[in-house]
């Protein structure tokens, strides 16, 4: 299940890609216009900050942009930055691999290999850019 807090992230990111001539906008402005706890948010553009995935401008006419182009960013790049991993199970993890300790041969095991289907259609999907993205939702 997507975390609240990659949600409220991925909302972010697409509100700042979606709204170019706000930018650089408040976190409050952020927070009230996505319904999204202005505190909660804070924490969350720290992260996306430290993944520089957002950046912010300092100044009375200061708040926080895209740190890169939206073609160069995905919603897996925010999730992972939210939450680490994608995979529903370790053991099919790219980045994060745990062996699980109940299974006894990963290579006949039934539900990893149905899972590691699942994750590879995921991401497929989740790596796309937020821009394309954000124009298949609109349809």
């Amino acid at each position: 299940m997507l975390s609240k807090k990659a949600k409220y992230a991925i909302k972010t990111i697409l509100f700042l890609q979606d709204h170019p001539e706000l930018v650089p906008i408040s976190a409050k402005a952020i927070a009230d216009r996505e319904h999204i706890p202005y505190k909660f948010l804070e924490n969350i553009l720290r992260d996306l900050k430290s993944h520089q995935l957002v950046k912010s401008i300092r100044g009375a006419e200061g708040g926080y942009a895209l740190a890169k182009d939206p073609s160069q960013i995905s919603i897996a790049q925010v999730m992972r930055a939210m939450d680490g991993p994608i995979a529903l199970i370790p053991c099919i993890s790219e980045r994060f691999y745990e062996s699980c300790a109940e299974c006894e041969d990963e290579e006949t095991c039934r539900i990893r290999r149905l899972f590691s289907e699942v994750r590879t259609e995921m991401v497929e999907i989740l790596e796309r850019p937020i821009t394309t993205l954000a124009q298949e939702a609109k349809k």
